[in-house]
């Protein structure tokens, strides 16, 4: 989630400084009024995006969301921000919903892998447990291993090797 919604908070910032000037131009809006609400939307935006992913920093995904709305909202002094605005904010709610998406495909994926690991070695031990047989060899400290010679089956066990 810290780089998708981060990249989209430092992409704003740079979107909407390079917007100040046609705003100026196009709009004949008054360039302190487009420096000030692009500058700052523009701080907001990179502070915001440092913040993003940091632990105990929950918060600061409502913040950009209110932040979105915001930038909206200063369409009424630079019309050019209704659109960035509108534009960002739809980026900003998909890159949260796909971050979130994401990361709980990572839980269960991670979840289903030890769950798995645990049976495998739950069967392992199962495994080993019902190899053993007891009989003369009881008390020896290695497992029987048998050999498929054609023809015949042969086995050894660690107690049978000059012990």
């Amino acid at each position: 989630m810290k780089r998708l919604c981060g990249t989209v908070l430092i992409m704003e910032a740079v979107v909407v400084l390079l917007a100040i000037v046609p705003s100026m131009r196009l709009e004949h809006v008054r360039g302190g009024t487009a420096g000030i609400v692009g500058g700052v939307i523009a701080i907001v935006a990179i502070v915001l995006s440092g913040m993003v992913g940091r632990p105990r920093m929950g918060w600061v995904l409502y913040a950009g969301s209110v932040f979105q709305l915001l930038v909206i909202a200063s369409g009424v002094l630079v019309p050019a921000m209704y659109g960035l605005g509108v534009v960002f904010a739809a980026l900003w709610f998909t890159g949260i919903w796909l971050a979130r998406k994401v990361e709980r495909e990572q839980r269960e994926r991670e979840a289903a892998a030890a769950a798995a690991e645990t049976a495998a070695a739950s069967a392992t031990g199962a495994a080993a447990k019902a190899t053993r047989r007891p009989g003369p060899d009881a008390d020896d400290d290695g497992p029987r291993v048998v050999f498929a010679v054609p023809g015949r089956l042969t086995g050894y066990s660690p107690s049978r090797l000059g012990r």
